[in-house]
């Protein structure tokens, strides 16, 4: 983070280049992190752009972020950084020793769902077990570091603090599966801290392919249906064609006539 002698190109005097890598195009990567720059108050401008020409390439951007304030710049950039931001000049991850057993230091980092890396002497370590709100415990003698519940912290342990020496590699779009592949979720552990992003655009895709040809869309579905006030778009995707089958119990129906009835 520099204040002194910011580019011309800095629109405020707080400023950091970043860098993203990946299907940043495709994946709207990109998109997420500059909306997000302009929506925290701060401004960007992209010093390098490079876009892969084929689907399975990469893509690469340099943007340089700047705000009126270094908290605010900070609060950016720990946001954007959710998305895969990272600084062009990484440093190791800060740590710091848990004094008491239970809690986390003050200003500790707190993961996302999305796989993570620290650096620790020059090299970029995979963080184990990854979990949405957790910290992250570091062992430096043996160069490994994992998830941790603020439940599980020990005294002594070390974990990471700031922004510095951390970065998220978001989940992309699947460059090679085909559609059916969309829902291979359906065979792993339900988790509600998976990325859906990604995975609600595939399952889009798919379910137009089906309409499309010859293919029969089944749903399971359950009273989040009507708790979410989903009842309108649900019907909506049965009346056009989107889904041909139905499954659920008596709580969908339940709740539904309920809610029809007395407006609940």
């Amino acid at each position: 983070m520099s204040e002194t002698s910011p580019p011309s190109d800095a629109a405020f005097p707080f400023h950091e280049e970043v860098e993203l890598a990946g299907h940043i195009i495709d994946s709207l990567i990109l998109p997420k992190v500059l909306d997000e720059i302009i929506a925290l108050g701060g401004s960007f401008d992209l010093r390098d752009v490079r876009i892969g020409k084929e689907r399975n390439d990469p893509s690469y951007t340099r943007v340089l972020v700047s705000a009126p304030t270094a908290e605010l710049l900070e609060e950016i950039l720990t946001e954007i950084g959710h998305h895969g931001a990272a600084s062009v000049d990484p440093q190791d991850c800060q740590l710091e020793l848990a004094d008491i057993a239970g809690t986390f230091p003050e200003r500790f980092y707190s993961t996302t769902n999305q796989d993570t890396e620290v650096r620790m002497e020059g090299d970029w370590i995979p963080v184990a077990k990854q979990e949405m709100d957790c910290g992250i415990r570091v062992n430096p003698e043996t160069k490994t570091a994992e998830c941790v519940p603020m439940s599980d912290v020990q005294v002594g342990d070390s974990i990471v603090v700031g922004r510095a020496g951390t970065r998220v590699k978001p989940t992309e779009r699947d460059t090679t599966a085909g559609s059916r592949d969309a829902f291979s979720f359906m065979h792993s552990t339900v988790s509600s801290e998976k990325p859906k992003g990604v995975t609600v655009r595939e399952i889009a895709k798919a379910m137009r392919k089906a309409k499309q040809g010859n293919g029969k869309i089944l749903l399971v579905g359950g009273p989040a249906i009507v708790h979410t006030g989903s009842r309108e778009h649900f019907s909506w995707l049965i009346k056009n064609g989107y889904v041909n089958v139905l499954f659920a119990g008596n709580a969908l129906a339940t709740h539904d006539i309920e809610q029809s009835f007395f407006d609940t």
